[in-house]
């Protein structure tokens, strides 16, 4: 099977002590979340707010913005890469801001 002794062994030992059921891959749960349920909800709210409520200049959440958020509000160092997969996992999606020409005439498009 291409395994050390060693593995055989502790597989050994395991079945001996707590039967097959023991011997079943058992699933990584990978890294501890750095916000809580409570923080994310938290964050929300934040975020709903809007990025000009949040102290920048325009409306518009970047993932940048976002790990700033993150880091004054709670004190977590958060990469902005990774705050695309927290943003997804609180149901947001990213968004194309709605771009208008400078050359617009407000009062023709009124007419």
């Amino acid at each position: 099977m291409g395994v050390t002794p060693t593995s055989v062994y502790r597989w050994k030992k395991a079945l001996q002590a707590g039967g097959p059921e023991t011997l079943t891959a058992q699933p990584h749960p990978g890294r501890r979340p750095r916000l809580s349920p409570g923080q994310k909800q938290a964050l929300e709210a934040v975020l709903l707010r809007g990025a000009r409520a949040a102290g920048f200049p325009t409306d518009l959440w970047t993932w940048p913005r976002v790990a700033r958020v993150i880091e004054t509000h709670f004190g977590v160092q958060s990469h902005p890469g990774h705050v695309g997969y927290l943003l997804r996992d609180l149901g947001w999606s990213a968004q194309k801001p709605e771009q208008r020409a400078r050359e617009r005439e407000e009062a023709a498009i009124r007419r």
